[in-house]
């Protein structure tokens, strides 16, 4: 199936919902496996090389799914996206295949729809102003998925490169919401209610001493232990939540790395995703509270994608 396919089939406040019961039932998700690819010998000097992500899910008696992904930050040079992938789902109870999916699509809306899961629990009911920092492929996707859950009244969109943040803003003409590029992170920073990050930085981009009381901060980007997308201070302002505990804990370098200064303990993050699907109600406490969520994804998300696609088409 075809990315356009993928995006006919998952509008985003029908995917939140999807991830929502996913989580609530669960499944069968091995920790997914990372592969180092090293660049070609031809390669200019520094080239980044790649990542292989193989990543397994099943539900017994419904269906298995396998996301083979390719992250490739150099791919921007020749046109191509970074992140690259397919998507098979098979009948768990013959093993038959059924569907091939486009896993960029699959991955780009589900990645989206699960921060915005974790913002209609952490994120304050009455935000109304929220940062984009990154301008990538799926920096579109996250507004729109957080935009269903807050409706927004002021989005603002922050790259190393304004002229990508620009182009991430002209697609978005059609959201009842006002659109700005903005030039400084700091004060975008400081004047947001929810703040996304999606980008692929070894340094903070977020500093803990711009948060302010009663903002949510989604760290979306950084999946290897190397990656930093905020400094050990908005780690220690924040109530930390993740996607998956034994992913993220192991995998997100804004976790891993505070972890290893002593400055966080496992013990120290509030839940993952299936305690907040699973919650009678918002996690947020109050309206002065600083909430974080980090995400490294999970194949249970693809899972559910994928049984969406897969419906809509037989229905």
């Amino acid at each position: 199936m075809d990315a356009a396919t993928v995006r006919a089939a998952l509008p985003y406040g029908r995917l939140i919902e999807a991830l929502r019961a996913a989580f609530r039932i669960g499944g069968q998700v091995p920790v997914r496996s990372h592969f180092h690819i090293a660049p070609p010998p031809d390669a200019p000097q520094g080239a980044a090389g790649g990542t292989l992500l193989v990543m397994p899910a099943w539900q017994p008696g419904r269906h298995i799914g396998i996301k083979a992904v390719g992250v490739f930050p150099d791919n921007g040079a020749v046109g191509l996206p970074s992140v690259i992938g397919t998507y098979v789902l098979f009948d768990a109870k013959t093993g038959r295949p059924q569907a091939v999916i486009d896993g960029v699509a699959l991955t780009l809306r589900r990645t989206a729809c699960a921060s915005a899961l974790a913002a209609a629990s952490l994120a304050r009911p009455d935000a109304q102003q929220f940062l984009m920092v990154g301008a990538g492929s799926l920096a579109p996707h996250l507004i729109r998925a957080h935009h269903a859950v807050r409706r927004y009244r002021r989005i603002e969109i922050w790259n190393r490169s304004r002229a990508r943040a620009e182009a991430v803003a002209e697609k978005l003409g059609d959201l009842n919401a006002v659109i700005v590029v903005a030039d400084d992170l700091e004060s975008a920073v400081r004047s947001a209610d929810t703040i996304s990050c999606a980008t692929l930085s070894r340094e903070p981009l977020v500093r803990g001493e711009w948060l302010r009381p009663g903002q949510h901060v989604d760290l979306v980007g950084g999946f290897t232990p190397e990656m930093r997308e905020a400094d050990d201070a908005a780690l220690d302002r924040a109530d930390v939540w993740v996607d998956t505990r034994d992913g993220a804990l192991k995998e997100a370098g804004d976790l891993v790395q505070p972890m290893k200064h002593g400055l966080l303990r496992p013990e120290d993050v509030q839940g993952d995703l299936f305690e907040l699907c699973r919650a009678d109600g918002p996690a947020r406490r109050a309206d002065d509270q600083i909430t974080l969520f980090k995400s490294v994804g999970t194949a249970l998300e693809d899972l559910a994608a994928a049984e969406l696609v897969v419906e809509g088409l037989q229905a």
